[in-house]
C-alpha cells in the first residue's frame, strides 16, 4: 500500500529461499533507502554492479540490463518495478527491462506499490491527493504468475516511520504531514487488499485443470460471458478519468473495452484538445483498450452503429456540459441511446474530482 510497508524485505527472503534451494539468483537492482535491516539480509546474495549513465551533466546509476542478460540467472530481484529509467537508457520504464529478462527465460521477482498502476492513479488522486507520476500498465501484473500482497496496519506503518524505519530522520515530519496520514494509508490498504482479491478471482474463474475439483467448481463459478464495453470520451483531459474508470469495469466483467470519439465533420482540434487527444490515445494503449474515432454530426447516431458494429453490452458516458440555447429541449444523450439500444446498459460516470469542490459551496 505504500513505501516502507517491507516489500523489498520479503523479495529478498524470497530470493534466499530460493538460493538455497538451489537456483541460481542475482540481484539486479536493490534499493535500500538507507534501511539498515534491508541491507543487511542482501548479504549473501549476488548482486550486479550499476550502470551509470550521464544526463545534464549528472551521473545516474540505473540497473544494467545487457549485464543481466549476459550473467542470465535463473531468477532476478528487481526493485521499483514502475521506476522511470535515466534518458539514454535501452528502455523507458523499468517494466520494460523486465520484459525483456522474462523473453529469454529469466525469471523476476518486483516490488510493487499499489498507486503506480496506472487504472488506478485518478482514484488514489482522490484519495491522497498526491498525483502519482509513475506507473505501469495493469497488464504488467496481470502477467504475474503470483502477487503476493505485503500487509501492514497504518498503525503499524506509521510506528516505523516515526522510528526512522522507512525514511531518513529530515524526511519524516515532510512525510506524516503529506502522504503518510492515517487516512491515506487505511484506503489504500483497503486499495491493495481489493486489487489482489480481485486478481484472485479472476484467476479463480478461469482455472483450467483437467479433470480436477478446480475445474468443476470454475465451472459453476458465475462469469460475464461476452460482454464488450464501450466509453465515449471528448479530446479533454477529464475524460482521462472516465478511461480508467471504464478499464477498472471492463476487469471486473473480464471484458473488452472500446473507447470512442464522435468528431463533427470539418472540425479543427485547438492545441489543449490536440494534447489530450493524444493523451487518450496514449493512455488508450497502456491499458489495452481499443481506441476508436468516427466523423458525424449526429452523435447518437455513431454510437448506435459502432456499438452494434462492436457488439457492445455496456456504454459509459461521462457527465453532459451544460446545454445552451434550443440544445437544452434536445433529449439527452443517455435517454436517446437507451431508447435506440434497449438491449445495451448505459452507465453515466461521475467525475469524482468535483466531489469535493460541491460540497464546499
Amino acid at each position: 500500500m505504500a513505501a516502507g510497508s517491507g516489500k523489498t524485505y520479503r523479495m529478498l527472503q524470497e530470493g534466499h529461499a530460493e538460493l538455497d534451494a538451489g537456483r541460481d539468483v542475482v540481484i539486479g537492482l536493490l534499493e535500500t533507502h538507507g534501511r539498515a535491516d534491508t541491507a543487511q539480509l542482501a548479504e549473501g546474495l549476488p548482486m550486479l554492479p550499476r550502470m551509470r549513465v550521464t544526463y545534464r551533466h549528472t551521473v545516474l546509476e540505473e540497473m544494467d540490463l545487457q549485464a543481466i542478460l549476459r550473467r542470465a540467472p535463473e531468477l532476478c530481484l528487481i526493485d521499483e518495478l514502475a521506476h522511470t529509467n535515466a534518458p539514454g537508457s535501452q528502455n523507458a520504464k523499468r517494466y520494460e527491462d523486465v520484459e525483456e529478462m522474462l523473453a529469454v527465460g529469466i525469471d523476476v521477482l518486483s516490488t510493487l506499490n499499489v498507486q503506480h498502476l496506472e487504472s488506478l492513479n485518478d482514484h488514489v488522486t482522490e484519495l491522497s491527493g498526491v498525483r502519482v507520476r509513475e506507473t505501469i500498465p495493469d497488464a504488467v501484473l496481470a502477467r504475474a504468475e503470483e502477487v503476493v500482497l505485503i500487509d501492514i496496519t497504518p498503525e503499524a506503518l506509521l510506528d516505523r516511520l516515526r522510528s526512522g524505519k522507512v525514511y531518513p530522520s529530515e524526511r519524516i515530519d515532510a512525510a506524516l504531514n503529506n502522504f503518510f496520514k492515517i487516512e491515506n494509508l487505511a484506503a489504500l490498504r483497503e486499495v491493495a487488499l481489493r486489487q489482489v482479491a480481485e486478481g484472485v478471482g479472476a484467476k479463480r474463474l478461469t482455472t483450467e485443470l483437467s479433470g480436477s475439483r478446480e475445474e468443476s467448481l470454475a465451472a459453476d463459478a458465475p462469469q460475464a460471458v461476452g460482454e464488450r464495453l464501450l466509453a465515449l470520451v471528448e479530446p479533454y483531459p477529464g475524460s482521462q478519468r472516465l478511461v480508467r474508470r471504464a478499464w477498472r469495469s471492463a476487469q471486473r466483467l473480464g471484458a473488452d473495452l472500446d473507447l470512442l470519439w464522435v468528431r463533427a465533420p470539418g472540425r479543427a482540434l485547438s492545441e489543449d484538445e490536440d494534447r489530450s487527444l493524444s493523451a487518450l490515445r496514449q493512455l488508450a494503449a497502456v491499458l489495452g483498450a481499443r481506441m476508436l474515432e468516427e466523423e458525424s454530426d449526429d452523435v447518437a447516431a455513431a454510437v448506435v452503429d459502432v456499438a452494434s458494429t462492436r457488439g457492445s453490452t455496456y456504454i459509459l458516458v461521462g457527465r453532459s456540459r451544460p446545454a445552451r440555447g434550443l440544445g437544452r429541449l434536445r433529449v439527452p444523450l443517455p435517454q436517446r441511446l437507451m431508447q435506440r439500444l434497449p438491449g445495451v446498459d448505459v452507465r453515466i460516470v461521475a467525475d469524482r474530482s468535483s466531489r469535493s469542490n460541491a460540497e464546499t459551496l
